[in-house]
C-alpha cells in the first residue's frame, strides 16, 4: 500500500512538472508572437510581383493577406534567451509587413494545390542579398546603370519601397530647411556686424564739405547751437506778441536774451567754436521761454508770426543771391592789380627800350602750312603764356610749332614785349593788332555794326537805372565786356585772317595742354569744317540750352536734342571752311538776331548755329572742361586729359579759383620772372 501510494506520488510529480513546462514554453511562444504582432501592426503587406513568372505567388499573397480568406498556420523556429531552440505555430496575419512570400518556381506538379508550399523570407535579408547581387552586377560593363537601379528595386517590397519614397522626401525637407536656416544665420550675422559697426564709427567730421565756406557741419556736433538758433527764432515771435500786447517786462526780456545768445554764438559752426557759458545761456533762454509760453501762447497767432518771418527770410535770401550773382560776376570780370600791373610794366618797357621797332623773326614760317599753327586771342598776357609755354613743353618737335596771337592795342605793345624776352624755345611766336585787319569793319562784320546801335548800348551801359540790377539778374553774366571786344567773334573769321593755312587748332587762353597735340592734324574730319570735344551728358548742354526753341526761326531749322560742343580747343579745316562760306552762314543767323530774340550774346550759340551738322566729335579725352566751375571733376579724367579748360568764372589766375585746380595752371608760370617779382605775382 505505501508502496503504491509512493508510485502514485511520483507519476503525480511528473505529471505536474510535465504541465509546468508546457505552460512555461506557451508563455515564451505567446510572449513571441505579441512582438511579432507588435511589429506588423503599423504596416499592411501589399506587395505585387512584378514578373509574370511570379503571378502564381502573387495570387497565393494576394489570399493570404485578405483577412476573408481562410489564414494560414506557420511553424516558427527561434532561440530562446537562454539559447535553446524551440518551436511554436503562429499565423501569417501575425507576422509583420517586412516578411515576404516567395513561391518557388516550377514548384512540384506532384503536390495538391491545397498543400501548396511556400517560404517565407525577411526583406531585411533579401536587401542583403539583392545588394550583394547588384554589386555583381556592377562589374558587368554591359549593365547600365538603369538596368541596376531597376534591379534593386525590382527585390523591393511596396512597403519598403514606400517607405524609401518617404524617406528621401523628409532628407530633401531636411537639406532644405538647414539651407534656409544657414541663410538666415548668414543674413542676422551681417545684420550684428553692421550694427557693431554703425556703433562704433567716429561720427566726428574732420574737414568741411564745402571748399570755400564752413557748410554741412556734422549734425550731432551742433545740438547746443542749433538748439540756441532755435530759441533766438521762438523768442523773437513771443517778443512780437508781448509787444502787441504791451507787455513791456516780458518783451525786455526776452530780447535781452536774444541779444545775450547772439554774442554767445557770435561765428560759431560747431559746439566746439561755442563760448563755455553757451549751455547756461540756453538754460535762461529755456526759462524765459517758458514764462513767454505760459502768458502769451496761441497756436494760430504763433503759426502766422512765423509765417511772416518765413516769408521775411526768403524775401532776404533772394535779394542776397542776386548781390552774391553781381559780386561774383565782378570779381570774376575785374582784373587784380597785379596782372594790371604786368602789362603796364612791359608796355612801358617796349617803348623806353625801343622794341617796337624790332621786326618778326622767321616770317617764313608763318605762312607756311606744313607746319603746326595755332590761333590765340587774348588780351590777358600772363594766360597766353602759360597756354603758349604748356603746349611747347609737350611738342614732340617744337621747331615745328607756329603760334599766332592776336591781341587789342591795348595789350598790343605789352604782349609784344613779353614774348620778345620770353621767346619759348625754337617754336615761333607771331603777335598781331587786331586794329590792324583794315577789312575788319561795321559795314563787313555784323556784331560790330551791332554795338554801335542805341539798343545794345543801352543793353551794357544803362546801369544808372534803378531796376537794372533786378530786371537783367537772370543773364547778368551776358552784361559782360569781354562780349563787346571783337577778339570774341574773331574766331568766326579764321580763313580771312589766315588765308594760306590749311588747317588750323583754336585754343583759348584760360586752358592748360598737358600732351602734344599734333595728331589732331592728321584726324579725318570727314568733310566736316570743325572738329570739337562734344559736351551733352543725357539731357545737359544740348541745343536747348542756348538757343530760344520758342522762336520759329529756330524751331523749323535745329533740333533742340541735338549735342552741344565747346569752343577752347578746336581743329578747323579752313579748306572746307572756305568752300562752304561758313562766314557768310555766321553773318545771316547774327543780323537775324539783332534784337537778341534767338539767342542770349556769346559766341557759343551762333558758334552751333553756324556750325550745326559741320562738327566732327572728337574725343573725349582731348578736352576736358569746368575746372572753371565744378569742383567735383573726376581727377583721372583731368590727368589723363591732352586739354584741360577753365571755363566758367574761377579763373585760375583770381583768387577764386577752385584751390585744387590751380596747381595744374600754376606750374606752368615762370614766377621768378622779373616783371612777374615786380608786380607781386606769386603762387
Amino acid at each position: 500500500m505505501e508502496a503504491a501510494s509512493r508510485t502514485f506520488w511520483s507519476f503525480d510529480s511528473l505529471l505536474l512538472t510535465c504541465f509546468t513546462l508546457v505552460i512555461f514554453s506557451n508563455i515564451i511562444v505567446d510572449a513571441e508572437i505579441s512582438d511579432n504582432k507588435a511589429i506588423g501592426r503599423g504596416l499592411k503587406a501589399d506587395r505585387l510581383l512584378y514578373d509574370r513568372k511570379e503571378q502564381d505567388a502573387s495570387s497565393a499573397a494576394a489570399l493570404l493577406f485578405n483577412d476573408n480568406e481562410k489564414d494560414i498556420d506557420i511553424i516558427a523556429t527561434y532561440s530562446d534567451a537562454s539559447g535553446t531552440i524551440r518551436t511554436s505555430r503562429v499565423k501569417m496575419k501575425d507576422l509583420s509587413a517586412s516578411w515576404v512570400l516567395e513561391n518557388p518556381i516550377n514548384g512540384d506538379p506532384d503536390k495538391p494545390k491545397g498543400s501548396q508550399v511556400l517560404k517565407l523570407k525577411d526583406s531585411y535579408q533579401a536587401s542583403k542579398s539583392t545588394e550583394e547581387n547588384v554589386e555583381h552586377l556592377i562589374d558587368d560593363p554591359q549593365l547600365q546603370e538603369g538596368e541596376i537601379q531597376n534591379h534593386r528595386r525590382a527585390s523591393w517590397s511596396p512597403v519598403k519601397f514606400k517607405r524609401q519614397v518617404l524617406r528621401q522626401k523628409r532628407r530633401d525637407l531636411r537639406t532644405a530647411e538647414l539651407v534656409r536656416q544657414d541663410k538666415e544665420a548668414d543674413k542676422q550675422m551681417q545684420a550684428t556686424a553692421a550694427i557693431e559697426n554703425l556703433k562704433n564709427a567716429d561720427t566726428v567730421v574732420n574737414g568741411k564739405y564745402s571748399i570755400w565756406r564752413r557748410d554741412f557741419e556734422n549734425p550731432n556736433s551742433d545740438s547746443t547751437l542749433k538748439l540756441m538758433r532755435d530759441q533766438i527764432i521762438m523768442a523773437k515771435v513771443y517778443a512780437s506778441i508781448a509787444k502787441s500786447k504791451n507787455q513791456s517786462v516780458l518783451y525786455d526780456s526776452l530780447l535781452k536774451h536774444v541779444r545775450e545768445n547772439l554774442h554767445v554764438i557770435g561765428e560759431a559752426n560747431s559746439d566746439a567754436e561755442l563760448h563755455p557759458s553757451s549751455l547756461d545761456h540756453a538754460k535762461a533762454m529755456g526759462h524765459a521761454l517758458s514764462i513767454a509760453k505760459d502768458e502769451l501762447y496761441d497756436c494760430r497767432i504763433v503759426a502766422r508770426k512765423l509765417r511772416a518771418m518765413l516769408l521775411s527770410t526768403e524775401d532776404n535770401v533772394g535779394s542776397l543771391r542776386k548781390r552774391s550773382t553781381f559780386l561774383i560776376q565782378l570779381a570774376a570780370k575785374t582784373v587784380p592789380r597785379p596782372l594790371h600791373c604786368l602789362p603796364l610794366q612791359l608796355a612801358a618797357d617796349y617803348f623806353i627800350h625801343g622794341y617796337q621797332n624790332k621786326k618778326d623773326l622767321n616770317k617764313e614760317k608763318l605762312e607756311d602750312p606744313s607746319l603746326y599753327h595755332y590761333a590765340i586771342f587774348s588780351d590777358n598776357v600772363l594766360a597766353t603764356s602759360v597756354v603758349v609755354n604748356s603746349t611747347v613743353l609737350h611738342a614732340i618737335e617744337p621747331e615745328k610749332h607756329v603760334f599766332h596771337i592776336v591781341t587789342d592795342k591795348l595789350n598790343f605793345a605789352a604782349m609784344r614785349m613779353w614774348f620778345i624776352l620770353n621767346a619759348p624755345e625754337k617754336a615761333t611766336v607771331q603777335v598781331e593788332n587786331i586794329d590792324d585787319f583794315k577789312w575788319l569793319n561795321s559795314s563787313y562784320c555784323s556784331v560790330l555794326r551791332q554795338l554801335e546801335s542805341a539798343r545794345v548800348k543801352d543793353y551794357y551801359f544803362k546801369a544808372n537805372h534803378p531796376s537794372s540790377l533786378s530786371v537783367g539778374s537772370d543773364h547778368l553774366k551776358y552784361r559782360n565786356p569781354k562780349y563787346l571786344s571783337m577778339l570774341n567773334h574773331l574766331r568766326f573769321y579764321l580763313p580771312e585772317v589766315y588765308p594760306k593755312l590749311n588747317k588750323i587748332l583754336f585754343l583759348d587762353d584760360d586752358i592748360v595742354v598737358q600732351k602734344d597735340l599734333t595728331p589732331l592734324w592728321d584726324v579725318d574730319l570727314q568733310g566736316m569744317v570743325n572738329g570739337a570735344v562734344e559736351t551733352c551728358k543725357e539731357s545737359f548742354h544740348r541745343f536747348d540750352k542756348y538757343l530760344n526753341f520758342t522762336n520759329p526761326k529756330i524751331i523749323e531749322n535745329f533740333d533742340p536734342n541735338a549735342c552741344g560742343w565747346a569752343f577752347g580747343m578746336n581743329i578747323f579745316d579752313l579748306n572746307e571752311w572756305r568752300k562752304r562760306n561758313i562766314t557768310a552762314i555766321y553773318h545771316r543767323w547774327q543780323d537775324m538776331n539783332e534784337d537778341r530774340t534767338l539767342w542770349k550774346l556769346g559766341t557759343l550759340p551762333p558758334g552751333l548755329i553756324t556750325f550745326y551738322n559741320l562738327t566732327y566729335p572728337l574725343d573725349r579725352k582731348w578736352h576736358v572742361l569746368g575746372l572753371g566751375y565744378d569742383p567735383a571733376l573726376n581727377q583721372t579724367e583731368i590727368e589723363n586729359a591732352a586739354v584741360i579748360h577753365y571755363n566758367g568764372n574761377y579763373k585760375p589766375w583770381l583768387d577764386l579759383a577752385v584751390a585744387k585746380y590751380k596747381p595744374y595752371w600754376s606750374k606752368y608760370v615762370t614766377f621768378d620772372n622779373y616783371y612777374l617779382q615786380l608786380c607781386n605775382i606769386s603762387e
